[in-house]
C-alpha cells in the first residue's frame, strides 16, 4: 500500500530521479523556462521552489545546502545572484506551469515551466507596487487628506 507517499516517482529509481530533477533545475535557472511533461514540471516545481527560497538569504550555509541538491557551481551562482535579486520581495510561487498540449510522438501532456519574474509578456503592463501600511483603528483614524484646490484666480483680480 502507498498510504501517505506523496512523491511522484516518475518511473525512475531514486538516484536517477534526483539527478534528473537537479539537471532540470539547473536548466530552468539558466534558461528561465523549459519545456517538459506535466508530471515532470510538477515534480520540478516541488524540487526547485524551496531552493529559490533558500537563495533569498545569501549565506554560506544556504549556498552549501543548495549546492548539495543542484550539483553545479554555475547554477548556484546564477541562483544566488541574478535570480535572488529579482524574487527578493515575492513571498512564494516563483514558478509557473503552462500546459502546451500533447507531444506528437507519444501523445504525452506537455507543459512549459518558467520563472514568474522573467516573463516579459505577463509583466510588461504591471508597475511595481508601492509598499502599503495597514493602520489599526485603535491608534486613531488617519486624517483624511483634503483634496480641495483653492481658487487663486480671485486673488489675482
Amino acid at each position: 500500500m502507498r498510504h501517505g507517499k506523496k512523491i511522484n516517482h516518475l518511473g525512475r529509481k531514486t538516484a536517477h530521479r534526483k539527478s534528473m530533477l537537479a539537471n532540470m533545475s539547473c536548466s530552468l535557472i539558466e534558461h528561465k523556462r523549459i519545456n517538459t511533461t506535466v508530471a515532470k514540471a510538477k515534480a520540478l516545481k516541488q524540487f526547485v521552489e524551496p531552493l529559490i527560497t533558500k537563495a533569498k538569504d545569501d549565506s554560506t550555509h544556504n549556498r552549501r545546502l543548495v549546492f548539495a541538491r543542484l550539483r553545479q557551481k554555475e547554477a548556484v551562482t546564477e541562483l544566488f545572484g541574478d535570480v535572488a535579486t529579482k524574487i527578493a520581495d515575492r513571498p512564494g510561487g516563483y514558478t509557473r506551469i503552462i500546459k502546451l498540449g500533447n507531444r506528437l510522438g507519444d501523445n504525452a501532456d506537455m507543459a512549459m515551466i518558467e520563472l514568474v519574474d522573467y516573463n516579459e509578456i505577463y509583466n510588461s503592463d504591471r508597475k511595481p507596487k508601492k509598499k502599503t501600511t495597514r493602520r489599526s483603528r485603535k491608534g486613531g483614524a488617519a486624517k483624511p487628506v483634503s483634496t480641495t484646490v483653492e481658487n487663486t484666480s480671485t486673488e489675482e483680480e
